[in-house]
């Protein structure tokens, strides 16, 4: 090994301290004896032995080579690096790095990193193996599990860059055993009766649903189990249950309150004790008719009702549940989609997690595509390369229609629909500068695929668009990340743009928005369309209810009647034109004979010489004046014989405006 006469005195020094210490030889001693000897790292090695140099190094070196010391992954921290050299020799352990970064470099990684490179060296050493070739995944996890916490996420990503390699069939999640399961689950099952438990865990694992289902609905059948366990203590079983306390459940959910029966998580602290929104309150029924219904099918339990009756939804909830839109409002949304199109690399610097850690034309083309593409997150995520299609447009010869692949969804089938070419501009240009991925399995279709959205071998976190990506947009268009709405999420992009596209000038009708979104029926489609208010005036503007209720009537001012002062006389200045004949009263639009004229003393018939006179007078202004309508005058004037009849038999008895009765 080469090593300096002062270094190896002391390691010899303290080998022989310890062997009189333990009272036994340094070759019996065992994995534990060493770890002691070695202590947890380089410092409190010095305070023990006080030793110089790089003695704990050596000692190392001898207990690997000499005593088949391997529980390296135990003992702290120490240079990787120059123990393989000391144990593997320099051209072995040079050959395993530069092949680990050729790899790493196809892959889109730093070449340069030293943690991942540690990994590899300590992954040889507890394996003993020189040959990288021949890991084990078995020896990572290894490492992962009971190394130090600073090589984890190097062990872990050094497993991937294998699993690329098609060494492992894929790599280690070193963050979550279980991803779907959040932190904390544990606290779900207390205070639930045992055998309510026992039938619960036994409908989770023959239950066949999507995970994120299966387990609202867990959770759920958990909080009946702590009701039945207040109300009903002599109740364990669903097979117990009858019509009575089924009912009693419902009514007890109908006004049941957030926290009640439950272990309510930091989330819903500060909403402790409020009513459930009518939708929390479905969803229990829901989850509840669900697990006594799958119980009663498989034939498990026998029980004298039925879950689909009695569960149902109580019409005061339902009555309080319909599609409301959860629409960011068009001035913010325009802000976002200026700052997506105008997102520089030096935006990716801030916020709750590393932006920078996946490539600025990634960033990008994801943007792009949350703010035009109308997808889901998990759609968007699970984006294959060559999603993009361009097709001519056959009525503009110049321009380009562009076509979006969209993989399978939970409510449709892949399909194909046209997006904003942009879309397609930015995602080409990252399709270009993606490095070489390997192929990962499609947990939805059970298919190899290579994912869009990758690099360093690994997919892009489920949480990076709502914790990462439209927080930093905001920040940039200057919008806070929450409106009256609520949060800003991924989701709300999509009824966004399902709606704007509902209300354009040249609007999608619902049929084709339910083709663009993926949905399987228009119902699902209303949720996410909301008609703005400047819509429904137009239409309703065109609809001309209001002046069915109006009508234009022509007015004659005599201008020289009024310019020669005999206005003030009391003659007469303004006539309305009736058709067949003229009225001179000049609160025509008070009077109620004004539709079935009654031909009192202001009135001048068309054929007199007088009426004549004035409509041939050359300085006459003609105008048009709103007259309001009655009920029964809108009715006779649409032709109505009878309402005719019945407007003038009503007027019969009242008053004309001369006082007289006609």
């Amino acid at each position: 090994m080469n090593a300096a006469s002062t270094t190896t005195n002391s390691a010899i020094h303290d080998i022989i301290l310890e062997m009189h210490r333990l009272e036994k030889t340094y070759w019996s001693w065992t994995q534990e004896d060493w770890l002691e000897v070695l202590c947890s790292n380089e410092e409190a090695f010095r305070k023990k032995y006080g030793s110089c140099g790089n003695c704990r190094q050596y000692i190392l070196a001898l207990a690997w080579l000499l005593c088949g010391f391997n529980r390296l992954e135990a003992a702290g921290c120490f240079y990787h690096y120059r123990l393989s050299v000391k144990v593997f020799g320099r051209p072995a352990t040079e050959a395993a790095i530069n092949k680990l970064r050729e790899n790493m470099q196809r892959l889109g990684f730093v070449a340069a990193d030293n943690n991942i490179r540690n990994a590899l060296l300590l992954s040889m050493l507890c394996q003993r193996q020189v040959d990288p070739e021949k890991l084990e995944l078995e020896t990572l996890r290894r490492v992962i599990d009971y190394g130090p916490a600073y090589m984890r996420r190097s062990a872990a990503t050094l497993s991937r860059i294998f699993a690329a390699m098609g060494q492992f069939p894929a790599g280690i999640d070193h963050r979550t055993r279980e991803r779907r399961r959040p932190h904390g689950e544990y606290s779900a099952t207390s205070n639930v009766p045992e055998e309510w438990l026992w039938w619960c865990e036994r409908w989770r694992h023959t239950v066949v649903k999507a995970p994120s289902s299966e387990l609202s609905t867990w959770y759920r059948i958990l909080q009946c189990g702590r009701w039945l366990k207040h109300t009903h203590p002599d109740i364990h079983s669903p097979a117990d249950w009858n019509r009575d306390i089924a009912l009693e459940f419902v009514a007890a959910v109908c006004q049941m309150k957030i926290g009640q029966w439950s272990e309510p998580c930091h989330m819903y602290r500060n909403r402790i004790g409020q009513l459930m929104t009518a939708s929390a309150r479905a969803g229990i029924l829901q989850a509840i008719k669900v697990f006594f219904r799958d119980l009663q099918e498989w034939g498990l339990i026998t029980i004298p009702f039925d879950p689909v009756r009695i569960f149902r939804l109580p019409r005061s909830i339902r009555a309080s549940i319909g599609p409301m839109p959860r629409i960011v409002a068009d001035d913010i949304w325009s802000k976002l989609v200026w700052a997506g199109l105008n997102l520089q690399e030096q935006d990716l610097q801030y916020g709750e997690q590393l932006y920078y850690r996946y490539p600025f034309s990634m960033v990008r083309a994801l943007c792009v595509l949350w703010l035009f593409g109308g997808l889901r997150r998990d759609e968007i995520l699970r984006m294959r390369t060559g999603c993009i299609r361009w097709q001519n447009d056959e009525h503009q010869g110049s321009s380009r229609i562009c076509l979006l692949d969209v993989p399978v969804n939970k409510t449709s089938t892949a399909f194909t629909k046209p997006v904003d070419p942009i879309v397609g501009e930015y995602i080409d240009r990252w399709e270009k500068e993606r490095s070489i991925q390997p192929d990962q399995l499609d947990l939805k279709t059970g298919e190899l695929v290579s994912y869009l959205f990758m690099h360093k071998a690994a997919r892009i976190s489920q949480s990076y668009i709502n914790k990462s990506l439209i927080p930093m947009l905001c920040r940039k268009a200057g919008v806070p990340n929450e409106d009256i709405r609520g949060t800003i999420t991924s989701h709300r992009a999509r009824a966004t743009i399902a709606s704007q596209l509902f209300n354009a000038k040249e609007p999608l009708g619902l049929f084709e928005l339910q083709r663009w979104l993926g949905h399987s029926s228009p119902s699902s489609t209303q949720h996410y369309i909301d008609i703005t208010p400047t819509k429904l005036a137009g239409s309703l503007s065109k609809a001309g209810y209001f002046e069915r209720n109006r009508r234009m009537v022509s007015v004659l001012i005599d201008q020289d009647a009024v310019m020669a002062g005999q206005v003030q006389q009391g003659e007469a200045w303004r006539y309305y034109d009736l058709g067949h004949g003229l009225c001179s009263y000049d609160f025509f639009e008070q009077c109620p004979h004004r539709m079935a004229c009654a031909k009192c003393s202001f009135y001048l018939p068309k054929s007199s010489s007088k009426a004549q006179y004035i409509e041939g007078r050359q300085n006459l202004l003609k105008l048009m004046q709103e007259i309001p309508l009655t009920e029964d005058e809108q009715a006779a004037i649409e032709n109505d014989i009878g309402a005719i009849d019945k407007l003038i038999d009503k007027l019969k008895n009242i008053e004309t405006p001369d006082k007289k009765y006609k």
